[in-house]
Order: structure tokens, then sequence, then C-alpha cells
């Protein structure tokens, strides 16, 4: 998987892994991963495949900032965002992950579904990490590195 790119010349970004719905892409020396779904929808099984082998490179190195590039997504599914939101986020910000950088669909009606699930999560799971969490969302892949 030596394929590299840059996202406008920001930085080079390595290819660290890649299935039917995910590419992921990493910067160790700027402590950054980058998830990029490819599919407007994406299963939960495959959704939490992915996010552990990002979990595994998480543990492997020294990344402090994940940016997820849902801007592909065309469908919404709660599950898979409360999984991602309760579960992954815990355990990752264990490892040192706490800055993350969202670039969601152009669509407004994702965008709101997205802010009533994490209400909804929020008052479903009191003992949530939000708070130690840096946390903003962003139009490209440019912005949430630079941000």
């Amino acid at each position: 998987m030596n394929e590299t790119t840059s996202f406008s010349g920001i930085m080079d970004f390595d290819l660290a892994y890649e299935q039917r719905y995910a590419k992921v892409w990493s910067n160790a020396e700027r402590k950054i991963l980058i998830c990029e779904l490819l599919s407007d929808y994406v299963p939960i099984e495959d959704f939490q495949e992915a996010f552990g082998e990002i979990g595994n490179l998480v543990k492997k190195g020294d990344y402090t900032k994940f940016i997820f590039d849902k801007r592909a997504l065309r469908a919404f599914h709660q599950p898979t965002m409360e999984w991602y939101f309760i579960h992954w986020k815990k355990e990752m910000l264990g490892y040192g992950l706490k800055t993350h950088r969202k670039i969601l669909p152009e669509e407004k009606w994702f965008e709101k579904m997205v802010q009533i699930a994490k209400a909804q999560i929020l008052t479903q799971y009191p003992d949530n990490i939000i708070d130690q969490l840096d946390i903003a969302y962003c139009d490209t892949i440019e912005e949430a590195v630079l941000t």
C-alpha cells in the first residue's frame, strides 16, 4: 500500500488502510489520521471493521488528530453513530486521540440528523467524554488539517 496523496499540497499522507467503504490516510509526522468514506451507505459491520483498523493504527502510533470525511454518505444510521461516538471515541481518547474534525455531506438534513442524534446520545449516556474532546466541523480536508 505505498500510495501517497497530498491534499491541496498541504502534506503528504500515506494510504494506511483500504476497504470497500473507506480509505484511511496517515501522516505520522503531523500525528493525523484521515478516514475518507467512499460510499453513500456503510453497513455497521464494515464501519466497525474499518474503525477497528483505525484503532489499531492509533494504538501503534502517536496520533492526536482524526479527520472523518463523510461527504460520500447519503444515509444516516443512528446505531453506527452511537457506537462510534460512545465506544470508539472513548477508547481512542485513552490513546491520545483527542482532536476530531468532521466533514459532513452538503445536504442540510444530514447535519440536522447528526445534531438530533448527538443530543439523544448525550442524554442517554451522561458519562460521555465529549467535554474532553476537541471536535469541530470543517468544509474540506485541507481546512481540517490546518485547524
